[in-house]
C-alpha cells in the first residue's frame, strides 16, 4: 500500500486521473495475466475509488484503438439502458473510462507506458471459480445480457485491435511456426502428451471459422474475455451485475465468448491448478450457465448459432491450450509465468478440460438440444 507523501511515480500518475483529491491509498489490485492493475482511492474515500491500469503495449499494440473501442461501446450500452432500462431491480453497470483533466482517456509517462483509469464498481466481488448452481446461471445470464445489450452495435464500429485474437486457426498458424524455428523439442511427459494432443486435433481449429466464411455464423461485437473473474456479483444480493476487462471488445463469433465463458466456469480447480489429471468439464454448471444465456440471449440467436455451440464449447478449451503451449515453446514471451514451466502446466490443465469435454460429448449434445 502505498500512501500519497510517498511520492511514489504511482501516485503522480494516478493524480493526472484525479488531479483536485488527494491520493489516500494505491495498492496492487487482481491477478490479470496481461496489465498491471492498481486501486486507487482518494481523500474523498469511497465516492474516489477508481482502478489504474498500465496497458501491456506489448500485448495490445493499438493502446489509444481500445480506449477507442471500449469508449464507443460503453457509450452504446449506457445509451440503450437510458433508452430501454431493465426490470426494477435489476442492477447493471458499464465500467466508466475517467478522462484526465485534459480530457484525454489515458496518459502516456516519460517512459513512454500507456496509463488508463476506470471507475470502481462498488459493493461487488468477482470469484476465480464457480461457487453453485445460482452462481453459475448467472454467470450465463451476465454474458447473455452483455451480447443483448450490444447486439444492435455495427461491429464495423469497432476496430479490431487484436488481429488473429479469437481465430483458432492463426494460433494454430502460429504454434507451427515456433515449432519450426525450435532446435529441438523440449523431452518430457509433460510437453510429449501436449505435442500429441495437438497434432491429434488439429482439424479442429477451423470449425468456426468455416462456418463464419459460409455465411452461418455472423460476426457480431464480442467481448473475447468472459471468464469467470470478469464478471462482476453484488455483493448482497449475489446477482451479476457488470462484465469487466472490455481491452479485448473486438468484431467477432460471440461463440468464442460463449466457448470460454464455460470453459472458464465449469473447471472447478480454475486455471492454475497443478492437479491437471483430475480437470474435468462440469455438465451441471454449464446447463445452468447455458441456460442463464439463453434466457437473456435468445431473441437474437439463429438456428445455426444453436448448431455450433457444442463445438464452441469444445474448441475454447483446446484453443487456451494451444496458446499456452505456444507460449511455453516459444520462451514465455506472451503470458506472465511464475515459473519456467508454468504455461506448460496452463496448457495440461486446457488440454485436460477439452479432453473431458470430448468424453461427455453425447451428454451435451442432448443438453444442448434440449435448450433450443
Amino acid at each position: 500500500m502505498i500512501s500519497e507523501p510517498a511520492l511514489d511515480p504511482l501516485v503522480a500518475i494516478a493524480r493526472q486521473f484525479s488531479p483536485r483529491a488527494a491520493i489516500d491509498r494505491l495498492q496492487p489490485f487482481g491477478n490479470g495475466n496481461i496489465n498491471d492493475t492498481f486501486l486507487v482511492a482518494t481523500a474523498a474515500e469511497r465516492e474516489g475509488r477508481f482502478v489504474l491500469q498500465r496497458i501491456n503495449t506489448q500485448v495490445f499494440r493499438q493502446p489509444q484503438l481500445v480506449m477507442q473501442n471500449m469508449r464507443t461501446l460503453t457509450d452504446h450500452v449506457r445509451n440503450r439502458l437510458a433508452c430501454d432500462p431493465l426490470s426494477p431491480g435489476c442492477r447493471w453497470q458499464v465500467p466508466k473510462v475517467i478522462l484526465t483533466e485534459e480530457g484525454q482517456d489515458h496518459w502516456i509517462d516519460e517512459q513512454g507506458q500507456f496509463w488508463r483509469a476506470i471507475g470502481f464498481i462498488e459493493d461487488s466481488k468477482t470469484f476465480d471459480t464457480i461457487q453453485d448452481l445460482d452462481h453459475a446461471q448467472e454467470m450465463g445470464a451476465a454474458l447473455g445480457r452483455f451480447h443483448d445489450l450490444v447486439s444492435d452495435l455495427p461491429p464495423d464500429r469497432l476496430v479490431d485491435t487484436l488481429e488473429g485474437f479469437h481465430i483458432t486457426p492463426s494460433y494454430l498458424q502460429v504454434y507451427d511456426g515456433v515449432l519450426a524455428t525450435r532446435g529441438s523439442l523440449p523431452q518430457s511427459p509433460e510437453a510429449n502428451y501436449c505435442l500429441q494432443f495437438v497434432g491429434d486435433r488439429r482439424a479442429l481449429a477451423t470449425v468456426l471459422e468455416n462456418a463464419k466464411a459460409k455465411g452461418k455464423l455472423p460476426l457480431r461485437t464480442m467481448h473475447g474475455d468472459p471468464k469467470v473473474n470478469n464478471v462482476m456479483f453484488d455483493t448482497a444480493t449475489r446477482a451479476a451485475i457488470s462484465i469487466i476487462d472490455l481491452d479485448t471488445v473486438k468484431p467477432g463469433l460471440v461463440h468464442y465468448d460463449i466457448g470460454d465463458c464455460l470453459r472458464s466456469a465449469c473447471n472447478l480447480l480454475g486455471e492454475e491448478t497443478e492437479q491437471w489429471e483430475s480437470v474435468q468439464f462440469e455438465t451441471d454448471l454449464g446447463e445452468a450457465i447455458l441456460r442463464g444465456y439463453l434466457a437473456q440471449s435468445g431473441s437474437f440467436l439463429t438456428e445455426n448459432d444453436y448448431d455450433y455451440l457444442y463445438d464452441a464449447i469444445r474448441l475454447l478449451a483446446f484453443e487456451l491450450g494451444l496458446r499456452f503451449f505456444t507460449d511455453y515453446l516459444a520462451g514465455n514471451v506472451y503470458f506472465k509465468v511464475k515459473h519456467p514451466t508454468h504455461n506448460l502446466a496452463r496448457a495440461l490443465v486446457q488440454f485436460k478440460l477439452a479432453e473431458s469435454i470430448e468424453l461427455q460429448a453425447p451428454t451435451l449434445r442432448t443438453l444442448l438440444q434440449d435448450l433450443r
